[in-house]
């Protein structure tokens, strides 16, 4: 019993995730400026910066994670599309030993 071989490719590309880095981007710049804000009490300032990027970390990597799982396709490879390894070190040793026997004539 042969085992099928699929190919594994990732279609992402940068255009993809651009929104949801420019939303990151956002994130950041928004918990900077609270707690620019609030910097007349420190310790507000920091839990304010803190608590937006805490709470919103979890949503953008989610994002990220679910885009990139769609954009990883399986292919079935066929016997011709084969690239493993030791197909190939089978066929080397054909044809050295093809090219080494003796020709007839």
């Amino acid at each position: 019993m042969e085992i099928q071989k699929y190919r594994v490719a990732c279609t992402l590309s940068f255009g993809d995730i651009y929104a949801q880095v420019i939303i990151w981007l956002i994130v950041i710049f928004l918990g900077l400026a609270s707690s620019l804000a609030l910097m007349a009490q420190p310790l507000y300032a920091l839990l304010a910066s803190s608590l937006i990027l805490v709470i919103s970390l979890p949503f953008l990597l989610f994002a990220f994670v679910t885009t990139l799982l769609n954009h990883i396709e399986l292919s079935p490879m066929g016997a011709s599309q084969s690239t493993g390894t030791r197909e190939m070190a089978d066929e080397a040793i054909q044809k050295r030993a093809r090219a080494q026997a003796p020709q007839p004539g």
